[in-house]
């Protein structure tokens, strides 16, 4: 099995990826996805894709980054570790005519031998999974020497990274799992791609945009896989003060003052170039 000791515990990462899939799989992630789109024309801006490149998105999701690329008429690979998902971005390529292949993967294993790519993508999708040192270690083996690799990460003190931080004072992550925002860190990026890929990145903001805070609980409490199941996980009394601390960061990062939710959360923007 795969186990990495820390100091004081062992992390069965399978186990853990076992229950991430179970979480990602229900609800419908496409619901919120879709409404991300922005994000992946600007990173595939971001790595100057050119037509014609292998392109690999990984942890795709609904495929955002996916389509993005496409568009640009690269040949895309789509990977995902939750078929569902996978069949949602099979959908909108089919309604927008773009060929892609979609192929289920798990970040930490990407079945595709060394230098496969030109580009690798992950918009929001490989920061989550639970063996960081392993899965960026994946996307420099698959990206050819002097290739780019292009992610979109929440950062710690983004709206985002605040959410996952209240949702794991109710529903506790798994002991000794590296939060997913680190992926948001420029530090945490030049230790996991340090002397491997050269690393640059760039502070940007994705606006959540909701007819109400209520409007958006309702949305993610009923599609995003992370928000549902701790909803779900705990009993009424800590469901109750749960929407409650929601409640409290939505009114704290909403700059909306017309009962609207317009909530700004930051992303770093990362382009890593494989140097070896």
């Amino acid at each position: 099995m795969n186990f990495i000791k820390t100091a004081s515990e062992t992390v069965d990462f399978e186990a853990i990826k076992a229950r991430q899939q179970v979480a990602w799989g229900s609800g419908d992630y496409a619901m919120i996805g879709t409404t991300i789109q922005i994000v992946g024309e600007t990173l595939c801006e971001a790595v100057d894709l050119r037509s014609g490149q292998q392109v690999l998105d990984v942890a795709a999701g609904n495929g955002n980054a996916t389509l993005a690329a496409a568009r640009r008429f690269g040949n895309v690979t789509s990977t995902d570790y939750v078929g569902a998902l996978l069949l949602r971005g099979k959908e909108r390529a089919n309604a927008e005519r773009l060929t892609v292949k979609f192929q289920e993967a798990d970040a930490e294993a990407l079945p595709f031998a060394d230098a496969s790519f030109d580009v690798v993508l992950s918009s929001f999708g490989v920061m989550f999974a639970p063996n960081h040192e392993k899965s960026a270690s994946e996307l420099v083996r698959v990206c050819r020497p002097g290739g780019k690799i292009g992610l979109a990460n929440w950062t710690p003190e983004s709206f985002i990274g605040r959410l996952f931080k209240t949702i794991g004072k109710y529903v506790p992550p798994a002991p000794g799992l590296k939060s997913p925002a680190l992926w948001g860190s420029r530090t945490h990026l030049d230790a996991l791609f340090g002397g491997k890929a050269s690393v640059s990145a760039a502070s940007r903001h994705f606006v959540f945009r909701y007819k109400s805070p209520q409007h958006w609980l309702e949305v993610f409490g009923g599609y995003y896989g992370p928000v549902l199941k701790a909803l779900a996980a705990v009993d009424e009394k800590s469901r109750k003060a749960l929407v409650t601390d929601i409640y409290a960061l939505l009114d704290d990062v909403n700059v909306a003052k017309d009962g609207t939710l317009v909530a700004p959360s930051e992303y770093l923007e990362v382009v890593a170039t494989r140097t070896r």
